[in-house]
């Protein structure tokens, strides 16, 4: 997992509230567990004017020029400003990795479905959460100011703005050393990798039954 310690971009502002996990990639497209290659459907129903199918090639597909994805202002976005609730719906991790894969880092919302919070922390995307009057704010100066951009420093948990007034976070500690560090489930765990050998070693010598003859060679 990649390491997470500032991020700065232009902000996409999504602007409805109950985001759903279809909604950010439709159910069409999990049949793969690559975590990678889904950032071309990403918001694929809303994106496109077509229905999307996987391994289509999305180069030729009718875009919907209204969509605020496909608006050239918002461009190579990194920030994703969203309103309430964003993440509802069915667990599905391809959510984040359909995200990250466009090229996202940060969400900012007022509030997630609890599943999809959790799915990107241990997937190095930093979903943060702000007060409904605060995101409000963001909204009306990512409207008015073409390529507004926010800079995100993870270490001292704050959002510079534009104006280098700057705005607090909260962020779990343990979730925090996990982006920080660049470390998934499977990091954390190699982290004791020594620690995990030489237990087996001293099981293996202390209880030599449990193995079979070729193990314990």
């Amino acid at each position: 997992m990649r390491k997470f310690t500032k991020e700065k971009g232009v902000v996409l502002p999504l602007d409805r509230a109950n985001v759903d996990t279809d909604f950010i990639i439709p159910k069409q497209f999990l049949k793969s567990i690559k975590r990678s290659g889904f950032g071309v459907n990403l918001f694929d129903e809303h994106r496109y004017l077509d229905k999307g199918e996987p391994d289509v090639d999305n180069s030729n597909r009718p875009i919907n020029k209204d969509f605020v994805l496909n608006l050239p202002r918002y461009k190579g976005s990194r920030v994703l400003l969203a309103r309430d609730n964003f993440g509802c719906g069915s667990s599905r991790e391809h959510a984040p990795w359909a995200l990250d894969d466009y090229g996202f880092r940060v969400v900012i919302a007022p509030s997630y479905a609890d599943i999809f919070f959790n799915n990107c922390f241990k997937n190095g995307l930093l979903p943060i959460v702000l007060n409904r009057d605060t995101v409000d704010q963001l909204f009306m100066e990512v409207e008015a100011n073409e390529g507004y951009q926010l800079e995100i420093d993870l270490n001292t948990q704050k959002i510079i703005k534009p104006d280098d007034s700057h705005l607090e976070f909260s962020v779990d500690a343990f979730r925090k050393h996990c982006l920080l560090n660049g470390l998934d489930d499977i990091g954390l765990t190699l982290e004791d990798a020594d620690a995990i050998k030489s237990f087996e070693a001293n099981w293996q010598a202390q209880s030599p039954w449990y193995f079979s003859e070729t193990e314990t060679r």
